[in-house]
């Protein structure tokens, strides 16, 4: 089934009511907030209490097993006394009127009509968001605020406390990133039972109890243990269920727990443009596939994130258009695995696995059906339509780099040279205990054949600690790939089980924490060494640095950006000319691009001095005979 359109109306929680023959008794309750009539309170067909029954199946629903209404009776009912009177000379509204604006409830209480005089208020309620894990998840989000906004949920606050939506996008991939996410949990849980006590003393200025909803993987892999937990949370939706996220809130007010965690195998929100979170940031995530099939041992996310599916290139040209035309200079391409991306939308079926290439000596356990656009094509056609852009990416397999994707990088100078290679281990029995596909001496060999073909590349990794059966030996197998690589930067991490994953079923998580830990601290010492004699051989350059804002450490008096191997580079304010454009000289500002003689390193950071402002194009005298750009 293909995703449905943006411009589609969100199914209307009153449609089971609607095709139902027999209406019972049932409270209808306009917010007074949004509407200039009273609280009216009215019956439909029957005057005496009825039980609300299940509706019948409706075809147009989408998601089935999600009924309107649960399958326990609910009573709505009010005294005939209590019924207020129309002048029959009133224009009195419709029953349309009522379907479209009215929220099945209680009564407003007091002191909801009391804080719904406040003016600006979004009708729907505010919403308050944090998001944690990976880019991916911050993409996600800004698609769910898109969504969000096209169902009336204009409002975004900065405190939970202001807020009657609150949105908590998880991560499940290690069981810290759980553990933080089940703390802030609690104070919302907190927000949400005591609320009248907290607006009392003027903690809370949300209008009514919040609404807490959970998203993202920690959704997807713990929706029974989050929505029995001291109803603490209201609607659980997995990553592929986003666009059903104003019906489950609707459900919220019916009594009704929400919960959406089905997986996809075509949703991709390729329709939905984003809204940024960061509305003056010249950096942009742009997300291009989602899902994996790689079924590490160790890795949670084919199962949290479902199967890999791409967006069309058209509309990733389109959104990065959009873009480009809102001042953003730097775009993160973004994937799960984002260099196995594959666009076969318009490509007629070939055989299983015919002309997928792979990295040299690297296996994989997904044969491919549909061979179509892959990333090379993607980024070639993203790097000649935009000159004037960066394009990042990750996070990528070590599998996914066939010769193509190589030379378009060293071909494309706005193409950053910056490669993210997960390596996990440096011991090939670990790897193959990890189902990575690959040995030591394939990834080495990889790395060879990167720096012969991008010299000047910048690689970094991830790495995992005390993973099932992990010897000492293995361990230092580790130690010594971070030495033989030289990495410009790692994210390293001590191992947690995840459930339902393949190392869960058949290892034993039997690497004791303390030695886990140990064997962490020795692996980040040994990145120290490596990392800052990457930065320190950057002194003496100049690196073309785009310009993000001011320094935090020093924000009066120096900027900060990155280089095009995104090490992070400060440099003093000064008034600087421009190589091209006669606009006399001026303080760099967001979104320039500045040339930098690097001077010194904290081999952590780069500091250096601006020399001039310029374009990313001038900067780079690429040889028009090899590379051909034209301004879009």
């Amino acid at each position: 089934m293909s995703p449905p359109s943006s411009t589609s109306s969100p199914i209307c929680s009153l449609t089971p009511i609607l095709t139902t023959t027999h209406l019972p008794a049932m409270r209808f309750n306009l917010h007074r907030c949004s509407s200039h009539f009273p609280s009216l309170l009215f019956k439909l067909n029957h005057p005496h209490l009825l039980p609300l029954s299940p509706p019948p199946p409706i075809s147009s629903i989408r998601f089935t097993s999600f009924p309107f209404f649960a399958p326990h009776h609910r009573f709505f009912s009010h005294p005939p006394s209590s019924l207020p009177k129309l002048s029959s000379s009133s224009s009195s509204p419709d029953l349309t009127h009522f379907i479209r604006r009215a929220a099945v409830s209680a009564t407003v209480s007091e002191t909801d009509q009391d804080c719904a005089s406040v003016t600006g208020t979004s009708q729907k309620g505010r919403i308050y968001h944090e998001t944690y894990g990976c880019q991916m998840n911050i993409n996600d989000m800004e698609i769910v605020l898109s969504i969000m906004k096209s169902a009336g949920y204009t409002d975004v606050v900065e405190a939970p406390e202001s807020a009657e939506v609150i949105f908590i996008n998880t991560c499940a991939i290690r069981d810290n990133a759980e553990q933080r996410v089940w703390q802030r949990l609690n104070y919302f849980w907190f927000l949400k039972r005591h609320w009248k006590s907290n607006v009392a003393i003027g903690r809370s200025q949300s209008l009514r109890p919040p609404k807490v909803v959970v998203l993202g993987c920690m959704a997807e892999r713990l929706k029974d243990k989050i929505l029995d937990a001291d109803k603490m949370v209201d609607v659980v939706c997995g990553p592929d269920a986003y666009r059903d996220l104003p019906r489950l809130l609707e459900e919220v007010d019916y009594g009704q727990k929400g919960i959406n965690t089905l997986l996809s195998l075509e949703e991709t929100y390729a329709d939905i443009n984003p809204v940024r979170i960061s509305s003056n940031s010249v950096t942009a995530f742009v997300s291009v596939m989602r899902g994996c099939n790689n079924m590490c041992s160790f890795c949670i996310v084919p199962f949290t994130r479902g199967r890999e599916r791409s967006r069309p290139v058209e509309s990733i040209v389109r959104e990065v258009g959009e873009l480009w035309k809102e001042g953003v200079k730097e775009i993160m391409l973004l994937g799960q695995n984002v260099n196995s991306y594959n666009d076969n939308s318009e490509v007629e079926d070939v055989e299983a696995g015919s002309n997928w290439k792979l990295s040299n000596g690297f296996l994989s356990r997904c044969k491919v059906k549909n061979v179509g656009l892959r990333f090379a094509d993607l980024l070639d056609r993203l790097s000649v339509e935009f000159p004037e852009m960066r394009f990042r990416y990750t996070s990528p397999h070590p599998k996914d780099f066939p010769d193509e994707l190589l030379y378009v990088m060293r071909d494309r100078y706005n193409i950053c040279n910056y490669i993210h290679l997960p390596a996990q281990s440096g011991s090939t029995t670990v790897l193959e205990r990890m189902r990575r596909g690959y040995t030591r001496e394939a990834y080495l060999d990889l790395v060879h054949k990167i720096r012969d073909i991008i010299p000047d590349v910048g690689i970094s990794s991830d790495f995992i600690c005390g993973f099932c059966g992990e010897t000492e030996e293995e361990h230092e197998d580790t130690l010594s790939l971070t030495k033989a690589v030289g990495y410009d930067m790692a994210y390293m991490f001590a191992y947690s089980m995840r459930e339902k994953t393949h190392a869960h079923r058949n290892f034993v998580d039997d690497v004791p924490e303390n030695v886990k830990q140990r064997r962490l601290a020795e692996l980040i010492e040994a990145f120290r060494e490596s990392t800052g004699q990457c930065f320190d051989s950057q002194i003496g350059t100049v690196q073309l640095v785009l310009v993000e804002g001011p320094n935090k450490r020093a924000p009066e008096t120096e900027l900060m950006g990155k280089s095009d191997r995104g090490h992070r580079v400060s440099f003093s304010i000064l008034p600087l000319s421009h190589t091209v454009d006669d606009d006399g000289k001026r303080d760099p500002k967001a979104g320039d691009y500045v040339e930098v003689r690097i001077l010194r390193s904290t081999r952590a950071s780069l500091f250096g001095e601006a020399i001039v402002r310029t374009n990313l194009s001038t900067f780079y005298k690429p040889d028009e005979d090899l590379v051909s750009f034209s301004q879009s």
